[in-house]
């Protein structure tokens, strides 16, 4: 188990919760093509801006706003950190998604973004929540190799290519991989300083409420809504209200480390769903680095896996 884990003062984890967490990555893997679809029928902001204030509705529904009092009790690294932490990524990852050139890119772009379970793994070993092991190495290379053969595109391998792709969408580029920290930074935060708290509505309501303000500050022209548009934004924001409520409590209830690893399946799944929902049919070096991805996690949930006959 993890160092901390023994301790009297670290929080306890329980199997069920874990697999509640983890089933957050079903729903995750549908986010990539949807966010895509919702901002070429809504635009980026406010296509963004809609899915988080339906979803930010359904979590408040299900939890209920925290109460003032509760709120005051809430530990400030938690309130006020990871919700800083859960607005800066939310608002990323959609926009990157959102400003992608086209279709094929949004899938690089969700890619990077899942550089955030390796990132989440070497956060939660600095930080004392996982004991570290030599096999995490190249489960962690091999992860961010496969990133790199997804940059790369259908050009030969070399740092000039890999950088022409991010310089041909800076912005785009440079949310989702501020994107692949922020999340990483919020799930140890969250572990280390939440304490059961739960204050997912507060922070779903903080992103749409951002996101508004810079829709109504923005250029980007008036919502143009349809039956398709409404029908794929009641499916995203249903199933991004049920994976954040399930990792939520999962982060508070569960295994770090093991969800982190078990998230390494999220690109798989993304990248097939993806590909099958945009109609679009990405080079043999992007599957290629989708296989890295997936042999990376398989390695660290290996080194990470606790024996039998141990506590």
């Amino acid at each position: 188990m993890p160092s901390d884990a023994s301790s009297p003062s670290a929080p306890s984890t329980h199997p069920r919760a874990t697999l509640v967490g983890l089933s957050a990555v079903l729903c995750w893997s549908t986010s990539v093509g949807l966010f895509r679809s919702v901002a070429e029928h809504l635009g980026p902001i406010g296509g963004a801006a809609s899915v988080f204030t339906a979803s930010a509705l359904l979590v408040t529904l299900r939890f209920g706003m925290p109460r003032t009092v509760q709120l005051r009790k809430m530990h400030p690294a938690y309130l006020w950190g990871c919700g800083l932490l859960f607005v800066l990524y939310e608002i990323a990852l959609s926009l990157s998604l959102g400003f992608a050139s086209n279709r094929t890119q949004t899938l690089e772009l969700g890619m990077i973004n899942y550089l955030w379970p390796s990132l989440t793994i070497v956060l939660a070993t600095v930080f004392g929540l996982q004991r570290f092991r030599i096999g995490l190495v190249p489960g962690v290379l091999l992860a961010m190799a496969g990133i790199v053969l997804v940059l790369k595109g259908d050009s030969a391998l070399s740092i000039a290519s890999v950088w022409a792709n991010v310089q041909s969408n800076p912005l785009a580029y440079g949310l989702a991989f501020a994107a692949a920290w922020l999340w990483p930074c919020y799930s140890v935060l969250s572990k280390r300083y939440a304490h059961g708290a739960n204050a997912l509505p507060a922070f779903l309501w903080a992103v749409a409420a951002v996101l508004w303000a810079k829709y109504a500050i923005s250029a980007e022209s008036a919502l143009q809504w349809s039956i398709p548009a409404v029908l794929q934004l009641g499916m995203l924001s249903g199933l991004t209200a049920l994976g954040y409520s399930c990792w939520d409590y999962g982060i508070r209830h569960g295994n770090l480390t093991v969800m982190a690893v078990g998230s390494y399946f999220t690109p798989v799944l993304s990248a097939l769903v993806g590909t099958v929902w945009l109609q679009v049919q990405p080079g043999w070096s992007f599957w290629q680095g989708v296989a890295l991805v997936t042999l990376g996690s398989l390695i660290c949930w290996w080194c990470t896996r606790q024996p039998r006959n141990k506590q």
